[in-house]
Order: C-alpha cells, then structure tokens, then sequence
C-alpha cells in the first residue's frame, strides 16, 4: 500500500516494492520490469512518476534499460529471455481476431492509442506499432484526425497470409 501523503516520494516506494519482489526471486535477472503503462495503472501514477520508479531502480543496480525494448531486471550482462512474439504483433493479432469476428465492422473505429494503453497495459509508441501493423497487413486504413478504422473485408490479408 502506497503511502501517498508521508515523507518518502511515491516513486521511491514503488521502487521499493519491485525490489522487493527481486529480492524474493518473482523477478529473476534478466526478466522485464514492469512497463511504465503497467506501472501507472497498476498503482495509479502519472508517467513522469513511472519513469521515475525505473531511473531509481537502475541507480540502485538492481536494473538496465534498453532504448526501445524495456527495463530489465539486473545488471546490463544478465541474460535475457527474448519474447517469442513482439508484443505488438499479439495485440495486432488479437484485434485482428476481433475484426474477423465481427467486433469491428467495417468503415468502424478500432480502440485508439489511449484505449489500448489503457486495455493492454501498453505505451503510446507500442499502440502505435499495433496500429501500423494492422495497417500493413490490411486490416485498417487511417484519417488524419479522424481515427483508424476497419477496412473493407476485401482488403483484409488471406487467412494463409497472416
């Protein structure tokens, strides 16, 4: 439980509680801290304060970050387990699911960047990986200022193709 109006700055309790979680092995080296979408939703901070949690981490040693990929649990030497699937790529596949099941009908939005950080969990950036995937693939097209919506099922990329 956050102490959100005592002495010690939120970021650093939150800090603490991940490493806490590394001191009981629930984080091992070279497992990815949590992102700072998850950290913001899960204990209801702003991002600044989420970066913050990783910066600490990292001054303390218990933690690297890799530009692009994430924090990581750590020194930088440590090994990591590379995901099988980017990310990005399941959520494109997940969407692409509910568009093929008729969630998203077409010439309909798709959830935008702040939905799907909010649902997944995810930063603005790897929401916008999704939707430029999907893109490629054909499953959307994009209006300036309107928003990404589902293509016409014409467009959409063979089963075989996926």
């Amino acid at each position: 439980m956050l102490d959100r109006d005592g002495p010690v700055p939120i970021y650093k309790q939150v800090a603490d509680l991940i490493r806490e979680q590394i001191e009981r092995g629930e984080l091992k080296a070279g497992d990815p801290v949590p992102s700072e979408a998850m950290l913001e939703r899960d204990y209801e901070i702003a991002r600044t304060t989420a970066r913050r949690v990783a910066r600490e981490l990292r001054e303390q040693g218990m933690a690297y970050t890799i530009q692009g990929e994430g924090t990581f649990v750590g020194p930088p030497s440590s090994p990591r387990a590379a995901r099988k699937v980017p990310l990005y790529q399941k959520i494109a596949e997940e969407i692409a699911e509910r568009i093929r099941q008729g969630e998203f009908a077409p010439n309909r939005a798709i959830p935008g960047e702040k939905a799907m950080m909010s649902e997944y969990g995810i930063a603005k950036v790897t929401a916008r990986q999704v939707v430029a995937l999907l893109r490629e693939q054909g499953w959307v097209f994009t209006v300036a200022y309107r928003g990404t919506f589902v293509s016409d099922p014409s467009e959409w990329p063979d089963e075989d193709t996926k």
